[in-house]
């Protein structure tokens, strides 16, 4: 492969995809453009960056379940900027590897129908991304495909922490903890090893929509707070985080739910919108002054000080914070109420590196040390797919 060739990688959530477009030099693959696709947004539209230019792009393809108009004009918009006639490969984040995928592998007919077979567990997420592998195996059939799975980066934790105190067949069965994210912590935990390397015992916070928290012990993951689902760990804008199973069975029995009515209540009406009832976007609660928008910030950030807590007890200590994702990188006031609730532990954040998101935002004097690391993850995925096609 020559360093022109390129490499493309998708980062499928639930409403959103990140695209992101890499050239292949050696062994390394380096950041050459990106993009982004709002399925929520009206009109659609292509958000596109090749260094310092930015392009916006109507998407006129029809909406259809299988994605085919949308991603053919994508990839248009992409050949009018990039010479995506050297590009090699797509890389793809996958939420739910389940146990069977525990690291990168290259997509066929199988392993494809291997990651359907996972959706239930991630209903949100796991659609999304196979409706973009589809989609450009058919659009590009001899394209090569990876996929890179956010729970492969926690198959390092102990079997203890991954068990509920269930019935022993149903976690032989895969009812277990898995964790999510992993794609940004393995990033983090990267970037830790380079620029705090002293940080051995560390709880790195993904704050964004989807909320999670991760134990990281010398770089590995130890503890997460998501588990079986991305419901569980710290409520999050529309999913509610930890929730006592018998309200569940209250809902479903006592009030005669159905299952389809209580998905849409923990996925899309829980979290920071059905605390406050005003928003799911922690900016807009933030600066409404009615008490529910406070009570929904104050309770985001109880759940997230407890959490750590919990972590420092299965990592026997706690050297470091790091705070990422949309939320965590970007909005100091979320980053001081947590600081506030853990001053116990000896967590003293300094006001005006908190308020530039320096890299440490704690004082000289704090115990734990607080840093603020912007995450890539389509910079792991593409690592990954790289990594694959060298054989290594």
């Amino acid at each position: 492969m020559s360093s022109t060739d390129l490499l493309l990688t998708f980062n499928a959530g639930s409403s959103t995809v990140k695209i992101g477009i890499f050239t292949m030099e050696g062994d390394a693959a380096r950041r050459i453009g990106k993009g982004v696709i709002d399925f929520r947004a009206e009109p659609l539209s292509l958000g596109l960056t090749r260094g310092s230019q930015t392009f916006e792009m109507p998407l006129k393809a029809e909406m259809t379940e299988d994605l085919h108009g949308v991603i053919d004009e994508t990839l248009a918009h992409l050949a009018d900027h990039f010479d995506t006639t050297a590009t090699r490969a797509a890389g793809h984040r996958v939420v739910h590897g389940g146990d069977r995928f525990t690291k990168v592998i290259a997509l066929d007919d199988a392993a494809i129908e291997a990651i359907d077979a996972l959706t239930p567990l991630a209903p949100l997420h796991q659609p999304q991304a196979l409706r973009f592998i589809r989609a450009l195996r058919h659009l590009k059939p001899h394209l090569a495909q990876t996929a890179s799975f956010d729970t492969a980066f926690h198959a390092t934790q102990d079997d203890l922490v991954r068990r509920f105190a269930i019935p022993r067949a149903l976690h032989d069965e895969g009812v277990k903890r898995y964790g999510f994210h992993g794609l940004s912590y393995k990033f983090i935990a990267g970037e830790l090893a380079r620029k705090a390397p002293r940080a051995a015992k560390t709880v790195v916070a993904h704050l964004g929509s989807g909320a999670s928290l991760c134990a990281l012990a010398g770089g590995v993951s130890r503890d997460c707070s998501m588990g079986f689902s991305t419901l569980d760990g710290i409520p999050m804008a529309t999913r509610p985080g930890p929730l006592d199973p018998g309200v569940i069975l209250h809902l479903a029995g006592e009030r005669k739910q159905s299952f389809e009515a209580i998905e849409d209540l923990l996925y899309h009406r829980s979290g920071l919108l059905g605390v406050s009832g005003i928003s799911a976007d922690t900016r807009d609660l933030l600066k409404d002054g009615r008490p529910e928008a406070r009570q929904a910030i104050d309770l985001f950030t109880l759940r997230i000080a407890g959490e750590i807590g919990r972590m420092a007890a299965t990592l026997g200590g706690l050297d470091a914070i790091v705070f990422t994702a949309g939320i965590g990188e970007h909005q100091p006031a979320i980053r001081a109420g947590v600081a506030k609730r853990l001053s116990w532990l000896g967590l003293a954040i300094d006001e005006k590196a908190n308020a530039a998101n320096d890299f440490t935002i704690s004082t000289g004097e704090s115990r734990i040390a607080a840093h603020v690391i912007a995450t890539d993850e389509e910079q792991v995925i593409a690592d990954e797919a790289l990594t694959l096609l060298r054989g290594g």
